[in-house]
């Protein structure tokens, strides 16, 4: 079981009296974490894998070490697999930016992707004349899987989806639309910024291509953030970036580069943002996935149910809490979701989100909401007694 108040104790900020339930855009970071970076600065400040000194030589073993604790975290075969990037949008990014397109590639997305995980396609689309497709859902945000079959054939070159919609919390049946895409010969990329934090994850058990994720979401540091390459792809995939540090060898007309994961980390990497990744995760095993996923689905449903039993509130997604992490989005009739949010701050102390959540596709198209929606997202740290203070703070808005 959780022991959400034992854990609290790791957060210091949560002292403040903030009731945070804005994880899905940054989650808090406990001191493990903190200290761990500390520790690189405090003892062994020095760059990695250049040095002879003492130094250099302790960065580099905490660095490659952390590189191990997140591939062992996602289950990959081995750090060759897992590049060490900023955030899960220049995983995107590099995926993206490694291919040959041709004219006649298609690639299918869906309308639940957050920005980060949409425009990247299009971009792909305009500049190479690639066909870019995207899967509809319904108001709940469940997509059929029958429009995946339709979607995907044999020109799909690569199905980029969600593991867990950012807006609407649902998660998305990656195992089958990895099947589907595999039976046309196409590639999966999965953004999985939403998932990795909250639902064990196997890439194995996923047979996914490519899992992008960023540790800012999941108790690391910002600017940490991984791609995950699967064992065939990891010397047909291309280096957003190489200089110093991807090579192993450079001679007047030609170089060549180094083994993975280092060719994909050029130039000198954000050292102690990766350390305190490997930290995270080690964090995050100690507590349990199985855990967290448990107690996000007692948060969800005493968000959803809570929510539902209040007049002229509307909720967007899953009423099923089982179908979802615990992140609830909502409107209340008559406010703007800014103001709703800007109240809640000022006049109760609670922080959520407001907005598109840069997923104006999904605001446009299925909700036909411009200004979009307000977002409650919780965590491990979060209490019953604190999804109790949203609620209250809710009815009174509603009713005033």
């Amino acid at each position: 079981m959780l022991d959400v108040e034992k854990i609290r104790k790791d957060f210091p900020i949560l002292e403040k009296g903030v009731t945070y339930l804005d994880s899905a855009a940054s989650s808090l970071t406990p001191d493990q974490v903190v200290y761990k970076e500390l520790e690189y600065y405090h003892n062994y400040r020095a760059n990695i894998e250049r040095g002879v000194h003492r130094w250099s030589q302790e960065a580099s073993v905490e660095y490659e070490k952390a590189h191990d604790d997140v591939a062992r975290f996602i289950n990959a075969s081995g750090p060759e697999n897992l590049a060490m990037l900023r955030n899960t949008t220049e995983a995107i990014n590099l995926v993206a930016n490694s291919f040959d397109w041709k004219k006649d590639d298609s690639i299918v997305t869906t309308i639940i992707e957050h920005h980060s995980n949409f425009i990247t396609w299009l971009r792909v689309g305009q500049r190479f004349g690639c066909k870019v497709t995207a899967a509809r859902c319904t108001s709940e945000g469940y997509i059929d899987l029958a429009d995946f079959e339709k979607l995907i054939d044999d020109r799909t070159r690569l199905v980029a989806v969600t593991g867990v919609s950012n807006v609407l919390g649902v998660i998305m049946p990656v195992k089958e639309i990895v099947k589907i895409a595999h039976d046309h010969g196409a590639l999966v990329l999965v953004d999985g910024a939403q998932q990795v934090p909250h639902i064990k994850t196997d890439v194995k058990d996923m047979m996914v291509d490519y899992l992008a994720f960023s540790g800012h979401k999941m108790l690391g540091p910002t600017g940490s953030g991984g791609l995950y390459i699967k064992d065939e792809h990891i010397y047909d995939t291309e280096p957003l970036c190489i200089g110093g540090g991807t090579i192993a060898d450079v001679s007047v007309d030609s170089y060549k580069l180094a083994d993975s994961p280092m060719r994909f980390e050029a130039g000198t990497p954000a050292i102690a943002q990766v350390i305190g990744l490997g930290e995270a995760c080690r964090y995050l095993d100690h507590i349990g996935m199985d855990n967290i996923s448990h107690w996000d689905h007692v948060l969800a449903e005493k968000l959803i149910e809570g929510l539902a039993e209040i007049k002229d509130v509307e909720i967007y997604g899953p009423l099923d809490p089982k179908s979802r992490v615990g992140l609830a989005s909502f409107n209340i009739k008559g406010m703007n979701p800014h103001d709703v949010a800007l109240t809640l701050d000022q006049e109760y102390a609670i922080a959520v989100r407001s907005g598109h959540h840069c997923t104006l596709p999904l605001m446009k198209e299925i909700f036909k909401i411009h200004e979009g929606n307000v977002r409650a997202s919780t965590y491990l740290y979060n209490t019953k007694d604190e999804i109790e203070k949203l609620l209250g703070a809710v009815e009174d808005l509603a009713k005033s």
